[in-house]
């Protein structure tokens, strides 16, 4: 998928998040909303992990698995199509959950209270998610059972530079490599209007990583 060449360069704040972890000893980790599975990948390199990825977007669980057999990471790595909201794993069965761009499906506070369960005693959580009213968002932490390890603000500055301006310069190089609009291939349209939101709402891109432990 072209537009992961872009995805890897935030793969430094997953690397980043993991390090600031305690350490545990072949963890379980659940990655909720695994999209095409960067961050399961970069997790799984770093760390003698199991990892389940799900996701309902069945294309990008075929790259993941594409993915990881490529990285000979496959036998570490399951991939089910499942929805967030069907999430029917056994109480305290992982170690981590990981959710990069996907609570707020749920909502903030409500994904803090629903997956709380699926935790073990000693787990921990990280959420990348939309800065928002990041004060509010502490109180939920801690009144949902949860301790605050960390937390860190990827600014707008950041994501433009990491992000968007790498996607924005794929796009332009991309679409001038076809003569006819009607040709241009989806992807590219997807990121032009994902660039578009952004230098319209620059503020909204603005995100926050937080790291959890179970109370």
């Amino acid at each position: 998928m072209a537009k992961d060449r872009c995805r890897k360069r935030l793969l430094k704040y997953t690397r980043q998040a993991f390090r600031m972890l305690p350490p545990v000893d072949r963890p379980h980790i659940l990655d909720i909303g695994c999209g095409s599975g960067l961050p399961a990948l970069e997790l799984a390199r770093l760390s003698n992990s199991e990892i389940t990825a799900i996701d309902i977007n069945q294309e990008l669980l075929d790259m993941l698995r594409e993915y990881s057999i490529r990285a000979g990471l496959s036998d570490r790595i399951r991939v089910l199509y499942l929805s967030l909201f069907d999430m029917e794993f056994d109480d305290e069965s992982f170690d981590i959950i990981w959710s990069e761009g996907s609570i707020w499906i749920t909502g903030f506070e409500k994904g803090l209270k629903d997956w709380r369960r699926l935790l073990k005693p000693t787990g921990y959580m990280v959420i990348h998610d939309e800065k928002g009213d990041i004060d509010e968002k502490l109180r939920q932490i801690s009144r949902h059972g949860y301790n605050l390890l960390h937390y860190f603000a990827v600014d707008k500055d950041t994501w433009w530079s990491d992000y968007f301006a790498p996607l924005e310069r794929l796009a332009n190089k991309t679409r001038g490599e076809y003569d006819s609009a009607a040709d241009i291939p989806a992807y590219v349209l997807d990121a032009e209007r994902e660039i578009d939101d952004f230098k319209t709402y620059p503020d909204k891109n603005q995100s926050a990583v937080f790291l959890l432990r179970k109370i």
